[in-house]
């Protein structure tokens, strides 16, 4: 079952899906992508994954890290049902994330390409450090071609098909911190623009 968590968790978490974080220098030098966070050692990876999201959450999740040769393996066997992981993202910055159960289905089927999420849940996921989506013609896009990268503030997210037709909330960034990623896709789902360290 690890082995299969794993599998699905590296090619998900491969995806540039417009997941939404800086990272402080860690001898002087800022890791980038996957590449560069699975050279960091076991000990700053967890420190990385553990920083996505409030300590309450974290204290019981399961921390995945990569191993050197970019697999994610369990370094902490949870019991909350949250899973963190050091960087979900190949963009300049390591994007650290927590994701409950459903959010791990809902990963897991976007990777799979399946028509639909199939959690019958909303997940819940975290970033607190921060995270990038990708704007063409003034619109969130899930493809990064011939896009832009738009940087985006601490937040956390829930995996469900919102839609704005029937929710009126809006489609892009806006002052309200709240809106609809990939509207009009199976994959829609809000994202709020509040710093997880912040909640209690």
């Amino acid at each position: 079952m690890q082995k299969m968590i794993a599998r699905s968790l590296v090619a998900a978490l491969s995806l540039t899906v417009g997941f939404s974080g800086v990272l402080h220098a860690m001898a002087d030098k800022k890791p980038a992508t996957v590449k560069d966070v699975k050279s960091l050692s076991e000990h700053e990876q967890v420190k990385l994954a553990l920083s996505a999201a409030p300590s309450h959450i974290t204290k019981a999740a399961s921390i995945m890290i990569y191993g050197t040769d970019g697999t994610l393996t369990e370094t902490k066997k949870g019991t909350n049902g949250f899973i963190c992981v050091p960087t979900v993202m190949n963009l300049p910055a390591p994007y650290p994330m927590c994701w409950d159960a459903a959010g791990h289905q809902w990963m897991t089927d976007l990777m799979n390409n399946a028509p639909k999420p199939t959690n019958t849940v909303p997940g819940i996921a975290y970033m607190a450090r921060g995270g990038s989506h990708f704007e063409k013609g003034g619109q969130v896009v899930m493809n990064g071609d011939g896009a832009k990268t738009v940087k985006e503030p601490p937040h956390w997210m829930i995996m469900w098909p919102f839609e704005s037709t029937t929710t009126k909330l809006p489609t892009v960034p806006n002052p309200s911190g709240v809106y609809i990623m990939f509207d009009g896709t199976p994959y829609a789902h809000l994202m709020v623009y509040q710093d997880p360290m912040r909640m209690k």
